[in-house]
């Protein structure tokens, strides 16, 4: 089965961003952002630690580019690089969803990035890919990305949190378009 090409531009522009589609140029600074303590202080799998664990997920994240025509942008400031976010499909409760994510360079933190970037994956998704819930999932103390996911239209949704035993606390769940 081939799979309607999205709309999705491989170069958007935000208020302030460059959102790009991935290139495997941007596999260093991936590396470095998702390996940073500081960026996974609320990710119950901690920072990347291993280049080929890297490689993989990047891997992962080129492929849904190359089949989907969509995923998670290279976010550039006028600095450079500045984080990855967006938009891929996944599962949820055994569900297939699309997934927010949003993971930037502690630089950019408290300027409103991944609210921008957020909401034009939000955008994107309500254009092209409603027909699948959105999701962004988070710890309890991450509370900057939970405010990232209300800001930009998501609601919290108790019914759908997942128990994980994580010192860090379970994941709470934000949602859209996720009906019974």
């Amino acid at each position: 089965m081939t799979r309607p090409a999205s709309l999705t531009p491989a170069v958007l522009e935000t208020e302030r961003l460059r959102l790009s589609k991935l290139s495997v140029v941007d596999f260093d600074a991936m590396w470095s952002i998702h390996a940073d303590p500081l960026t996974n202080e609320f990710n119950p799998e901690g920072p990347l630690t291993e280049r080929s664990a890297a490689q993989r997920l990047f891997g992962e994240w080129l492929g849904h580019w190359h089949e989907y025509g969509f995923g998670y942008w290279t976010v550039r400031d006028d600095e450079g690089i500045i984080g990855f976010s967006g938009i891929r499909h996944g599962t949820w409760s055994g569900r297939a969803v699309l997934n927010l994510a949003y993971r930037y360079t502690p630089r950019a933190w408290g300027r409103g990035y991944a609210t921008e970037v957020a909401a034009a994956a939000v955008e994107l998704w309500r254009a092209e890919h409603a027909a699948r819930p959105l999701i962004a999932y988070t710890t309890p103390g991450n509370v900057g990305s939970q405010r990232t996911a209300l800001a930009v239209g998501l609601e919290r949704r108790p019914d759908l949190d997942r128990a994980t035993g994580d010192p860090l606390g379970d994941d709470i769940v934000f949602a859209l378009g996720w009906e019974a």
